[in-house]
């Protein structure tokens, strides 16, 4: 069952008191090593246009009501083995990653609500240390890692929760098939690392739809061996997920719904590490700047990211420099190669 957070972890209400998301047509729409390696740097482009800050009261993350709680990023597995997912109609955000193989996984984001368990949890990769630079010292819960990518996780700042470090914290399902069987419980997860930030501002925008755009029935963003399928609905006022194909759900919840979608198109390069088989694992470039495609409310609006540092936030313009609002609702941000 998914409820709204309530149980907070000892001590941070009182604190709180005290302190008073690689090749040509890789996206479509239709309708009108080495041991100890660091990331490479990037450069960092002009600062974006001030923002207001989110109002009190409101998830820095979905734009809706939520009461201030810990973040909890999850590893999820994404090939058609480890579908349906458990838990993923509660995150607040989605991220998609493409990974060895050009297949993808997903890293989910938990703070205004947790589900019983989310899953499958796999292994977390290189990316995931920038990609979550922005949200203070979130908890990363996953399968595991390389071993030349356990030192960078170490010193990144994140609070690591595994199966071997806290057992508590998973369970096996005798449903599926290792790998894909290992889920999480995540208010385990967050007591499991009781130091873990709370939801921040990471310069996402919520409101009205800007004027303009293109209305769209779906948009198809290809990576080279998965393909994701947004087709508006308007009954629910968001997008349903198609993955490969076929409408994505959850075990718990139904058909996923995002009511945002943000196609955000990186630098897809390889990192200097490599799984058990010898494919070098893509690195997602989410530090610098870009151009995106937001969707919301049945349409496409072009648009410009960026994101000067790793701790930062990612603002999101027009292509005029005009904050770009999203719709309030689970957001996803696919991490799209440049075609």
């Amino acid at each position: 069952m998914t409820g709204e957070r309530g149980v907070r972890r000892p001590g941070r209400v009182l604190t709180a008191l005290l302190c008073a998301l690689t090749a040509a047509g890789l996206y479509g729409c239709s309708g009108p090593g080495p041991s100890e390696p660091s990331p490479t740097p990037t450069t960092a482009p002009a600062t974006p246009p001030t923002r207001p800050a989110t109002p009190t009261g409101v998830s820095p993350f979905t734009g809706l009501p939520a009461r201030p709680a810990p973040v909890l990023a999850v590893k999820i597995d994404n090939v058609p083995a480890a579908r349906p997912h458990t838990g993923l109609g509660a995150a607040d955000l989605v991220y998609v990653e493409q990974v060895e193989g050009g297949v993808t996984r997903l890293l989910a984001v938990y703070s205004s609500r947790l589900p019983d368990l989310t899953g499958p949890v796999r292994s977390a990769r290189e990316s995931d240390i920038a990609l979550l630079g922005d949200f203070g010292r979130p908890v990363l819960a996953y399968s595991g890692a390389q071993s030349a990518l356990n030192p960078l996780l170490r010193a990144a700042s994140l609070d690591l929760v595994t199966e071997s470090g806290a057992p508590q914290a998973f369970r096996r399902s005798p449903d599926r098939p290792a790998p894909h069987n290992l889920y999480l419980r995540p208010g385990a997860a967050l007591a499991a690392a009781p130091g873990a930030d709370d939801a921040r501002d990471i310069g996402f925008r919520f409101g009205p739809a800007p004027p303009g755009g293109t209305p769209v029935e779906s948009s198809t963003v290809r990576y080279p061996a998965a393909r994701y399928t947004f087709t508006w609905s308007a009954a629910d006022r968001a997008w349903r997920v198609a993955m490969d194909g076929r409408e994505a759900r959850a075990t718990d919840t139904g058909p996923l719904t995002p009511s945002t979608v943000v196609v955000q198109r990186v630098t897809v390069r390889p990192s200097r590490f490599h799984d058990r088989l010898g494919s070098v694992s893509p690195y997602s470039e989410t530090v610098g700047s870009g151009t995106a495609l937001v969707l919301r409310d049945g349409r496409a609006h072009e648009a410009r990211w960026s994101r000067p540092t790793a701790t930062s936030g990612t603002t999101f313009t027009t292509p005029a420099g005009a904050p770009l609002p999203f719709a309030p609702g689970q957001v996803w941000i696919v991490l799209a190669p440049n075609a």
